[in-house]
């Protein structure tokens, strides 16, 4: 067996991020075969990371990507189980380079996301990266969702409380309007608003019918139980309406840097004061471990059981 030096385990751990002992046992276990010990480590991280898939992984954070040329613009959520894990560099540096190989290879979901072969590093797949990061890192992580667009004009991404929100816009504009700077500072200011105003679509006709309805529902039986006549309450339904576009419409919020203006009358300023044509397509916004039951530790209970036991 060949002799396994100090030098060999530190190369191993550089390479892999594994744990000092986990290099050593893997460098003993390939005859100090540097390629077969990641081999080796890769494997072990399967099977490491496989013991931590029942876990709740609902922290972590909203990555983004933007190339180069504005064009193509990624925002995914990467979670692991604690805060701390979350801000650490080597999590961070992870979703970052998940972000940029979606933008680059653009997968449909993520199942296809974790089969395909990692655009920096084709000797591994994206799914043997999170492997990978498990074993290092020691919680579970999870790529959970990703959105993708591919933009005519040019597309801006915000991050927020260090991947605690994350927003990715859409902005149809024409050859002039993707590299000037203003144009550029709207859409960034786009971003913002969505991560702060929270709208529900980009313009009344895509709202939801279904959540309209409603509201009109809400609305109205407000109206009736205050007493109001009969005869006016389609009226006071109606300005109800008019403020719920308001508040869910990204063209007709109050802009968050000059309430004085909304999104739409700002949108129509930039583009006579830079004669570039505007439009918003579409935006996404993602908030980190939203939908995400988090696991309630119940340390009383946990006793109980032990002194049943």
């Amino acid at each position: 067996m060949a002799a396994v030096t100090a030098a060999m385990v530190k190369e191993l751990r550089e390479r892999t991020n594994a744990g000092m002992m986990d290099c050593k046992k893997a460098l003993l276990n390939s005859d100090g075969d540097m390629d077969k010990a990641i081999d080796w480590l890769r494997e072990k991280g399967l099977a490491q990371a496989a013991k931590k898939a029942s876990r709740v992984a609902a922290e972590g954070v909203v990555a983004s990507y933007v190339s180069p040329c504005g064009c193509t613009g990624v925002i995914v959520e990467v979670n692991c189980e604690t805060d701390f894990v979350a801000k650490t560099d080597n999590f961070q540096g992870f979703a970052n380079n998940v972000a940029k190989h979606i933008a680059k290879c653009d997968p449909k979901d993520v199942d296809e996301l974790m089969a395909q072969k990692f655009c920096d590093d084709e000797s591994k797949t994206i799914s043997d990266l999170v492997s990978e990061a498990t074993v290092a890192i020691g919680e579970k992580i999870s790529v959970r969702r990703f959105v993708r667009f591919k933009s005519e004009g040019l597309t801006s991404a915000y991050i927020h409380m260090g991947g605690k929100v994350g927003v990715l816009v859409d902005v149809k504009t024409d050859e002039n309007g993707k590299d000037n700077e203003e144009v550029k500072q709207f859409a960034h200011d786009l971003a913002l608003q969505i991560a702060a105003a929270k709208p529900e679509a980009v313009r009344r006709e895509e709202v939801d019918s279904a959540s309209l309805e409603k509201e009109r529902e809400i609305q109205r039986a407000k109206a009736i139980e205050s007493g109001k006549p009969e005869k006016i309450v389609d009226r006071i339904v109606d300005g109800q309406i008019e403020k719920y576009y308001k508040e869910v419409c990204l063209l007709d919020q109050a802009f968050v840097k000059d309430p004085d203006k909304d999104v739409k009358s700002l949108m129509a300023e930039v583009s006579k004061k830079t004669g570039c044509p505007l439009d918003v397509v579409r935006f996404a916004r993602y908030e980190r471990g939203e939908g995400i039951e988090k696991r309630k530790d119940d340390l009383a209970a946990e006793i109980a059981a032990m002194q049943k036991a």
